[in-house]
């Protein structure tokens, strides 16, 4: 079975860093899209970045662009995202997620998700 866990929550001071990392289970994690999402409590889960099975393509939300880096070693199974200039507004839970594409398909939607992981807690504060 298709397996996701995430690591390398915590608490960090406004302005720090963290990186995240998603580690898959089995040898077809290079055919699916990593997606990252967080939810904060009272709010919806929202995408914040993909990339595609190939690594070729990347995107972020507003919200994260510019401070945040996606990322992948499909030799290692893995995913990563590095959190930079974090502000208490990034507070939520992080979890990754799974979609069989295309190669270079970057999938949109939380509903194009086949698989996701447990969360990892990222907290921001001084």
């Amino acid at each position: 079975q298709f397996q996701l866990v995430e690591s390398g929550g915590g608490l960090v001071q406004p302005g720090g860093s963290l990186r995240l990392s998603c580690v898959a289970s089995g040898p077809i994690f290079k055919y699916y899209a990593i997606g990252w999402f967080r939810q904060a409590p009272g709010k919806e889960r929202e995408g914040i970045s993909c990339i595609s099975s190939s690594g070729t393509n990347t995107n972020y939300s507003d919200s994260v662009a510019g401070r945040f880096t996606i990322s992948r070693d499909n030799a290692k199974n893995t995913a990563y995202l590095q959190l930079n200039n974090l502000k208490p507004g990034d507070t939520a839970v992080y979890y990754c997620a799974a979609s069989l594409t295309d190669s270079d398909y970057l999938p949109q939607r939380r509903d194009e998700y086949d698989y996701w992981g447990q969360g990892t807690q990222v907290t921001v504060s001084s």
